[in-house]
């Protein structure tokens, strides 16, 4: 079965006054149909990169694509031309930002901007059919019925009078829940979600992460979440791929990724997660590494408290142990691992 997103090979760079930054480098992540899939790492080390690369909204320059590919439905959306590519995008991803406050425009309703999206849609993301589009009593009746479907489908209470509402009258759960609800607009194929419940409280992270089960489930929508929350991951995501300063260390399906890391610095960021038991957690000493500066070594080898004389200068590449699993460290072996 072909997978609604495949990522090959990705080589994202920045040009600066500085030099070439390669911020993304040989870059592969898959998601099938129906399957949430996570990116996890530190701050900077890709993920939003990798998603909005996918959804082609960095500005070029300074982004340049120095190769791979990026095929959606089995179509590579590199070989197409900016108009075939923003049609493909928009009618088959939608994207969950991270912060709803900042998303959401403060000067028109919630209704206002859910319809918009709606008419946006049906006029198949073509600026003059939207701007002419002559709006009826009974059109205008069925996009505002469309507008209400959508929010009591993410638990919106008082969804009629929450159409009147502007953004700041909205908890932050609850202008959430409003973005989710129009991503779920166009019946997308695929969700990108950054970071979806990072400005909410505990309990709030709670209700958006059911709900985002809910809906993926029942809509069978695949799932792109980036996140730095290992728990979302176990709970969300079949499969989870780990990024480090631009490149994939490690991946498998989430639990057995969680429960037996191969790679240290996966170790590490489990080993960072503060335990319920009292139990002793412990950091990662160290920065991600400039991006001006490539070595031509493990980029990791800097902050290893296991690395080897063959780190400094060759960069191990993600090497695959089983069906699920592939590592790209020098520690693991093609026959085995060492779990040490």
């Amino acid at each position: 079965m072909t997978d609604v997103l495949r990522v090959d090979n990705l080589t994202l760079q920045f040009e600066t006054i500085d030099g070439v930054l390669t911020v993304l480098e040989n870059v592969s992540v898959s998601v099938g149909p129906g399957e949430c899939v996570a990116l996890v790492g530190e701050t900077g080390c890709g993920k939003s990169v990798t998603s909005k690369t996918v959804l082609g909204v960095l500005p070029s320059p300074p982004a340049r694509i120095a190769g791979g590919h990026i095929l959606l439905d089995g179509q590579d959306l590199l070989a197409m031309n900016a108009r075939e590519r923003k049609g493909m995008v928009q009618n088959r991803l939608a994207y969950v930002p991270q912060d709803p406050m900042t998303s959401l425009n403060p000067v028109f309703t919630v209704g206002q901007q859910l319809m918009d999206i709606i008419r946006w849609r049906k006029a198949k993301g073509r600026l003059g059919r939207f701007a002419l589009d002559n709006l009826s009593s009974a059109k205008r009746r069925s996009i505002r019925q469309e507008a209400l479907d959508l929010l009591n489908s993410v638990h919106m209470p008082d969804a009629d009078q929450l159409l009147s509402k502007y953004p700041y009258e909205l908890s932050g759960g609850m202008r959430q829940r409003v973005l989710i609800a129009m991503a779920l607009s166009g019946r997308p194929a695929l969700i990108v979600a950054d970071e979806p419940t990072t400005a909410l409280d505990v309990t709030v992270q709670k209700s958006i992460l059911r709900l985002l089960i809910e809906r993926t489930r029942m809509s069978n929508v695949s799932g792109l979440y980036i996140t730095h929350n290992l728990g979302l991951a176990r709970e969300l995501c079949h499969r989870t791929y780990v990024m480090y300063a631009g490149t994939v260390v490690e991946t498998d399906e989430t639990d057995a990724l969680l429960r037996n890391p191969l790679h240290p610095y996966t170790k590490g960021l489990v080993g960072a997660i503060p335990k319920l038991t009292g139990e002793a957690y412990t950091g990662i000493d160290g920065q991600i590494p400039d991006y001006l500066e490539r070595s031509s070594g493990c980029r990791f080898y800097p902050r290893c408290s296991r690395r080897q004389e063959i780190c400094i200068n060759d960069r191990p590449t993600l090497r695959s142990l089983h069906k699920t699993r592939s590592v790209a460290c020098h520690l693991v072996s093609e026959m085995g691992s060492d779990n040490g």
